[in-house]
């Protein structure tokens, strides 16, 4: 699934996302989504959320 698009994503879904101090390496991190931050349906870059550990990042992958 696609981490531009907001309707794939929901609270209580496992992804992995990319943080602000992580942009320039790709480094992702993973967790659980506790927020969506991203009111458009849709963003270029990965729909930003908030995780349960209380990070933020945009989403550029949704595990299964």
């Amino acid at each position: 699934m696609d981490g531009k698009k907001r309707v794939n994503i929901k609270a209580g879904l496992k992804v992995k996302i990319v943080l602000k101090q992580d942009q320039r390496s790709s480094k992702l991190t993973e967790g659980v989504v506790k927020d969506i931050l991203t009111n458009s349906p849709l963003h270029p870059h990965g729909i930003k959320v908030r995780l349960m550990s209380g990070d933020v990042g945009r989403v550029k992958e949704i595990c299964q």
